[in-house]
């Protein structure tokens, strides 16, 4: 145990500008764009991966999921361990109770033992859906209430880090995600009951001409505060450079309606409003449980512990759009100094 906390200290003394950070789910839409800015930030990244991918323009390593043995060879000489990695068929989920709480909450506990076992800062990338949706503007200290089974066990898997790695666990919270794929030529979704892939969903949409149908008013996530995941990915940065402890809220400053949002990006991207209109939820789409109405978040606390500047949805939006003109990663946050 002595050896332990004098590993984890010697890590707390040197300065992670240059830090090795391992990622799970590098291969995701969150993940390759945590990884993108990490990596042009200066720091090392390397993947943790089920299967070889040599598709990946960040070095991987396979590794078992199953076992804390080898995810803690894995992570071995790592400052940080991001835990991105989410299970996302969620009719399997719904199906089969068993899978669903070992891909979440089951794995999570194992990479925080790794992480634990090796001295590193363990941040877990967690959700708005943890929230009931009757609190505009959510504070990093609410603990949650979750309505659905992915809210539930996102909330859970938050408590295992509190529980397993208490004094070196980072719990960064994201909502209404705008972005494109870093390590994929396409997103793999389009629109959904959250905010997910909305806004790209949008802009292509209305680049060609199409009317775009906003989903509502009944059976959606109405209000959040977005965030983009290049921006996601340089404050995480920002908690992995300061070895921060505790909740935050990785989200813009504005909470806005869907339709808010729709109206935003044809500003930004100088895209025809009037091809917008509001549509009820497909059948189809509809989410199998209910979901939170406002999941907004606050983020004062945030920006103040990890020393942050305005991120108003305007100037998020119009990061977006460089990014998409330039194919470069954008941010608002700088690396730390």
């Amino acid at each position: 145990m002595l050896e332990h906390y004098v590993k984890i200290n010697a890590i707390r003394n040197r300065k992670c500008k240059m830090a090795k950070v391992a990622i799970t789910g590098i291969s995701g839409f969150v993940g390759s764009n945590v990884a993108a800015v990490l990596s042009q930030f200066g720091h090392e990244v390397v993947g943790l991966v089920r299967t070889n991918r040599p598709d990946l323009p960040w070095p991987s390593r396979v590794v078992d999921f199953d076992s804390v043995e080898s995810l803690t060879e894995a992570t071995r000489n790592c400052d940080a361990v991001v835990h991105c990695a989410i299970a996302n068929d969620f009719n399997r989920l719904t199906q089969d109770r068993e899978y669903a709480y070992d891909s979440y909450v089951g794995m999570t506990a194992r990479v925080a033992k790794a992480s634990v076992a090796n001295g590193a800062h363990l941040v877990y990338v967690s959700t708005d859906w943890i929230m009931d949706g009757t609190q505009h503007m959510s504070l990093e200290s609410n603990a949650g209430n979750p309505l659905n089974l992915y809210g539930f066990l996102k909330a859970m898997s938050e408590q295992v880090c509190r529980d397993l790695a208490e004094d070196s666990h980072a719990i960064c919270r994201i909502a209404g995600v705008m972005g494109r794929h870093q390590a994929a030529e396409n997103n793999p979704r389009c629109q959904d009951v959250g905010f997910g892939y909305f806004v790209d969903t949008l802009v292509r949409t209305l680049k060609e001409g199409k009317p775009f149908a906003v989903w509502g008013p009944d059976f959606v996530n109405k209000v959040t505060t977005p965030s983009l995941a290049t921006e996601i990915g340089a404050q995480i940065e920002r908690v992995v450079s300061r070895r921060a402890v505790g909740n935050f809220h990785l989200v813009g400053d504005d909470a806005v309606t869907r339709l808010e949002l729709a109206y935003a990006t044809c500003d930004v991207f100088e895209l025809d409003p009037s091809l917008i209109h509001e549509s009820p939820v497909p059948e189809s789409e509809k989410f199998a449980a209910p979901v939170p109405v406002d999941s907004s978040l606050s983020n004062l606390e945030t920006k103040r512990r990890l020393g942050l500047g305005p991120t108003s949805l305007i100037d998020l939006l119009r990061a977006f759009r460089r990014e998409i003109e330039t194919g470069e990663v954008q941010t608002l946050t700088k690396p730390e100094a």
